[in-house]
């Protein structure tokens, strides 16, 4: 991987052809090597590609490595399959399991049976049961990133393990330690590089943000603030055009499904039960969410997440995103106002320029009233 660093940094400056440069000597490769890790200018290490199997990883710990964008991710999902708990968290998740399944059933079955099978009803009450459990569950991903970032990638988890430390809260503690494993592990498979892992730049992971505020604003480009759950983060942040970061919140806050909202006693119960857990941080705790981008971004976004497949939570954030962002366009007369007109009455299957290959025929979920 090194050489290949090393001979690719050589089309930069390329005398002859491509194949003349491959055929030169090694140890001019390995002298180049050693000047351009030296100089920082590291990009030619980013084409070597690694792909890594991670088992037992927290799920704030796939965010992490997911919100730094340069990655392919393939992540067992809590949305589909039911995930192994510790016992506390077991309990409640079987009991909430049971009680989305009757609720969806009352609610749409009947309205819709060809879309609301008992397959698809136990998958979305698993999608709303896994709001208790655990942001620190282990799951299984399989991970692909450039040998280079991967070196990147040593140098911000060292800096964030410092940073979380200092910060002294059970969450940052908690994610120290795992972060701090984490990468322990990934130095032992060989690729560790003390040159290239240099964190000269003095940058930071980006999950957690830092410093000063947001300040919402739109126009070509975006920003806006939000309350959101973990397991909604998770969601956004494989948008890698769009910056996501989060902030905890000093009390802690949790998502309500809203198929509960009808029923007062199971909101009330909803909430005591997730307050039980909170020492566990839930993935239905709410957090701060920062998200950045611009318009044709947004609505490629768009373009994912308004869709009755797409996690609830995430639709109706996107659609309040959207909401804001055409009445602050329309308010300057900004052309990109009509721009997003076309994209806010209703699911994708309504977009002009989009079409689905496989309707839902729900028609809650087309004009993006449904509950579940």
């Amino acid at each position: 991987m090194d050489k290949i660093g090393g001979l690719t940094a050589g089309v930069c400056y390329l005398p002859d052809t491509i194949e003349t440069l491959f055929d030169e000597p090694e140890e001019k490769t390995i002298r180049r090597e050693g000047s351009i890790k030296q100089s920082g200018h590291h990009s030619p290490f980013g084409h070597p590609q690694l792909t890594i199997q991670l088992d037992n990883i927290p799920k704030i710990v796939a965010m992490a490595l997911n919100n730094e964008k340069f990655y392919t991710t393939s992540e067992k999902s809590a949305r589909y399959k039911r995930m192994a708990l510790p016992e506390n968290e077991q309990v409640y998740y079987d009991k909430w399991l049971e009680i989305f399944k009757d609720l969806i059933e009352k609610e749409y079955k009947d309205k819709c049976p060809e879309f609301f099978n008992d397959v698809k009803i136990t998958k979305l009450a698993q999608e709303n049961a896994r709001y208790l459990t655990s942001v620190f569950t282990p799951t299984s991903m399989i991970y692909s990133l450039p040998y280079g970032q991967l070196n990147v990638l040593h140098g911000l988890l060292d800096k964030e393990v410092s940073v979380l430390r200092s910060e002294n809260t059970p969450f940052a503690l908690k994610l120290a330690e795992n972060l701090q494993e984490l990468n322990a592990d990934l130095k032992k498979l060989g690729y560790y590089d003390t040159e290239l892992a240099d964190n000269r730049k003095n940058r930071n992971l980006s999950l957690i943000h830092r410093g000063r505020p947001m300040i919402e604003q739109f126009g070509d480009t975006y920003c806006t603030s939000y309350l959101g759950s973990f397991a909604e983060l998770a969601q956004a942040h494989r948008h890698r055009t769009i910056d996501y970061s989060m902030e905890m919140l000093e009390k802690p806050q949790f998502f309500v499904p809203p198929i509960l909202e009808k029923y007062p006693n199971l909101v009330k119960e909803w909430k005591s039960d997730c307050e039980k857990l909170a020492d566990n941080f839930p993935q239905g705790m709410l957090v701060k969410i920062n998200e950045r981008g611009t318009l044709e971004n947004f609505i490629l976004k768009t373009k994912e997440r308004k869709c009755t497949m797409a996690q609830l939570e995430i639709n109706r954030q996107t659609v309040a995103t959207e909401k804001k962002m055409l009445e602050a366009l329309k308010a300057q007369n900004h052309p990109a106002a009509k721009e997003l007109e076309p994209y806010t009455h209703g699911s994708r299957c309504t977009f002009p320029d989009y079409k689905c290959e496989h309707p839902c025929g729900f028609k809650e979920g087309v004009t993006g009233e449904r509950l579940i």
